[in-house]
């Protein structure tokens, strides 16, 4: 359907010409006669579409040979879990930093197997803003720290990697993975499920330090052992196949648009023409998040009159601008702006903010 722009916050829009190659390839996967749906993935085609993939994403974000490339089930809430099974080793102490939704969902999930230390918080100012850096107090014996970089539901972005020294330092990437240029030495493990940036729904990408494999509790179910699933390249069990398939052209199409710089810019300007038209309407709409915090990639925000929410959620759809009701919890707006959303999808965002404003002025 021409003429629609899906602002959802996941699964998000994927490039149309991704999605064109695998309607091409659907029925008849490269003239093999099958679909890539019904490929075995014990067989060097599809062993040769994960390596393909792996390789390009390494590529992409310059990822050092002393780290791991996994491709793994159960989204990034799996990892709530995952993430100190394999990670505590003998230690029975981590570190998290809570910044909204998503980083409070890790937490209470990391208290079911460790005593967790929230070393720096922004609950005090409702979740506007992230800690910085002198405000964080990381624990040097614990086992690692967590963070989340992009809380998708209320609309905070961390602009600056937390130093925690010898410890580890592990990052839920889900929303802004692939959106911007990232030092990976710089961390333990890096993970980001698949529905934002990188695909559809149903895989996790895992970046890990070799050093930091082989340290699962003994209770970890084996497609979950982050050692073991390296070993087996991503084969212990049936991965989703598909997902991957399409990851990997997703890949190629962030190589072909200029790679992750370019993909850091058009995220910067799509980001700015939102927030300028929420500055521009002098209160008809309010993002509370604090200026040097705000999302680049969801933008949140309310109607000063909430009543008018409704009103604004269905003449933008009739518009084409779809998906744009904000979280269960939060309320409001949310327009996520992903990497494969076009320019042309903002510029239009932006302009019937301005006539909405401008026309229900009068009611506020």
């Amino acid at each position: 359907m021409s003429g629609v722009y899906n602002f959802a916050a996941g699964p998000g829009m994927m490039p149309a010409q991704v999605l064109e190659q695998a309607q091409r390839e659907f029925l008849d996967w490269k003239g093999h006669g099958f679909s890539l749906l019904e490929m075995p993935f014990t067989g060097d085609d599809f062993k040769a579409i994960q390596q393909r993939a792996q390789d390009r994403l390494r590529k992409l974000l310059d990822v050092p040979d002393n780290y791991r490339i996994l491709f793994m089930h159960g989204g990034a809430s799996a990892q709530f879990s995952l993430v100190p099974l394999n990670l505590l080793g003998d230690n029975r102490r981590a570190d998290y930093l809570e910044t909204g939704h998503w980083s409070r969902r890790a937490i209470t999930e990391g208290r079911r197997y460790c005593l967790v230390n929230v070393a720096g918080s922004s609950r005090g100012s409702d979740f506007n803003r992230m800690p910085m850096q002198h405000e964080l107090q990381v624990y040097s014996k614990t086992a690692y720290c967590h963070y989340t970089s992009n809380e998708t539901a209320n609309g905070v972005q961390f602009h600056y990697v937390p130093e925690t020294g010898k410890v580890p330092l592990v990052v839920d990437m889900t929303s802004d993975f692939l959106s911007r240029p990232l030092d990976v030495s710089r961390y333990g493990v890096i993970y980001a499920s698949s529905q934002k940036n990188i695909g559809p729904a149903g895989f996790t990408v895992v970046i890990v330090r070799e050093d930091l494999l082989g340290r699962a509790r003994p209770a970890t179910p084996m497609v979950f052992d982050y050692r073991m699933q390296n070993d087996a390249n991503s084969l212990l069990n049936t991965p989703v196949t598909f997902s991957i398939y399409l990851a990997e052209l997703v890949f190629g199409w962030v190589e072909e648009q200029g790679g992750i710089a370019a993909m850091e810019q058009n995220s910067l300007r799509r980001s700015r023409l939102v927030y300028r038209a929420i500055e521009k309407s002098e209160g008809f709409y309010r993002c509370p998040v604090e200026s040097e915090h705000r999302s680049r990639v969801n933008v949140c925000f309310t109607l000063s009159d909430e009543s008018l929410t409704p009103r604004f959620l269905e003449e933008a759809a009739k518009r084409g601008l779809i998906n744009l009701k904000g979280h269960s919890m939060i309320g409001g707006i949310r327009a996520s702006l992903y990497n494969a959303m076009p320019d042309e999808g903002v510029v239009a965002l932006a302009a019937f903010m301005d006539v909405f404003a401008m026309e229900h002025a009068a009611y506020v």
